[in-house]
């Protein structure tokens, strides 16, 4: 019973472990792109969509600076024409919002995973989850 409790409290302290909050400042970092799923409705079953993805755009990087800007650059497999984009990007509570592809509610964060989400993404009822992990 003693692990246990010992067990638990370790997990809630890591759960809530200072910076890691949601802010612009700890989000700042390079990601990738690691998965990418798409549920039709709040029962489907969810389909990978980074597998339909090009492979050339699986392994851009997206550099979000705490200054409110972001470069996505096209690098590893290049496409043609390359993908590299700059913009601007702002963070309201758990909402991330950009003139880019950076837009959605953010479900979790650890400082290395960023997952956020947006419904009514292709229709309605639909929701398209990124999961982007610091390089």
């Amino acid at each position: 019973m003693l692990s246990g409790m010992v067990f638990l409290a370790c997990k809630k302290e890591k759960a809530t472990a200072p910076g890691c909050a949601v802010t612009m400042e700890n989000l700042a970092g390079a990601y990738k792109l690691t998965a990418l799923q798409y549920k039709v409705s709040a029962n489907a079953t969810p389909t990978d969509y980074l597998a339909i993805l090009d492979d050339c755009e699986k392994d851009n990087i997206i550099n979000l600076k705490d200054d409110g800007t972001y470069k996505e650059e096209d690098t590893g497999i290049v496409c043609s024409p390359s993908e590299t984009s700059e913009g601007s990007w702002q963070l309201h509570g758990n909402t991330l919002i950009s003139d880019g592809t950076l837009n959605g509610t953010i479900s979790s964060f650890d400082c290395k995973t960023l997952v956020f989400y947006v419904e009514n993404a292709l229709k309605t009822g639909d929701r398209l989850t990124y999961t982007m992990e610091r390089q």
